[in-house]
Parts: C-alpha cells; sequence; structure tokens
C-alpha cells in the first residue's frame, strides 16, 4: 500500500495511470521505429509518397520523430519520487507547505498552478482532490480515479 501512495502525485493525478509511468507506449514506439529502421521503410515511404494513394507517406519524417518523442516520453519515477515535469509548480508549492498534495490546501480549487492539467486532464484532478480531501488516501487508492 505504502508503494501505491507514492503514486499519488501532488495535484491528485495517480501516476500509475499514466502511460507515462507505464511505459508501455514508450516501448511500442520504440520497438516501432527499431522496426522501421530494419525494414528501411524512409526508403520505402519516400517512394510511396510519389502515389495519390500513399501522399500521406510524405509525412514519414514527421511520424518517426514522434516516435522518437513517445519513446522519451517515459517517467521512471513517480511524481513524489522525483519524475514528471521538472517545472511542476505543484510538487515546489506543496514542499514548500511542507503538505503531501495539493488536497491539504484550501485553495485547490481556485489554484491557477493547476490550470496546465485542463487541456490534458479537464476537471480529473480536481476531481481527485477532492475525493483525497474527503474521504483521505486509503479510500482513494481504492475507489475510482480520473484520469
Amino acid at each position: 500500500m505504502a508503494e501505491k501512495k507514492e503514486l499519488i502525485a501532488y495535484c491528485g493525478l495517480y501516476c500509475g495511470d499514466c502511460v507515462g509511468y507505464q511505459g508501455k507506449v514508450a516501448d511500442l514506439a520504440r520497438d516501432l521505429r527499431k522496426e522501421l529502421r530494419a525494414a528501411k521503410f524512409a526508403k520505402t515511404a519516400e517512394g510511396l509518397s510519389a502515389v495519390p494513394f500513399f501522399e500521406v507517406f510524405k509525412n514519414y519524417g514527421q511520424c518517426y520523430e514522434v516516435l522518437g518523442a513517445l519513446v522519451k516520453f517515459r517517467c521512471k519515477k513517480s511524481c513524489r519520487g522525483g519524475g514528471g515535469p521538472p517545472f511542476c509548480e505543484m510538487r515546489k508549492c506543496c514542499q514548500k507547505k511542507g503538505i503531501q498534495g495539493c488536497w491539504q490546501c484550501g485553495e485547490f480549487e481556485t489554484c491557477v498552478k493547476l490550470d496546465f492539467l485542463k487541456p490534458i486532464h479537464g476537471d480529473a484532478h480536481i476531481k481527485n482532490l477532492r475525493t483525497l480531501k474527503k474521504k483521505g488516501i486509503d479510500a482513494f487508492l481504492v475507489g475510482t480515479k480520473y484520469w
């Protein structure tokens, strides 16, 4: 249970649900890049892109680059262990205040530090923070977590 508690990020998200922490997407992207290199697919894509039906292959270079970014999209550590974005304002704020997470702060509902999560997570982190505040960590771990 202690390990699971370490996966609760300061912002209320759960690192164990994150594709970056799980690593499967990064592994698949790495393996696909390896297969594409072995097949010398860049040359194939270049040739196919001249055919109208396959013209989308003109973007192959960008695709390969995105796969490379997905390989790097991996957190080997949870947020509490130093993983996640190095610029995380919530981590710095919580550590400065000496609290376990934003749920222990009376301002989390209106905190602008959490705004950068909205485009990706909507209000999932706020829902999780409310649960953590109301029911506590143990109940949060066995209940529904929003992502």
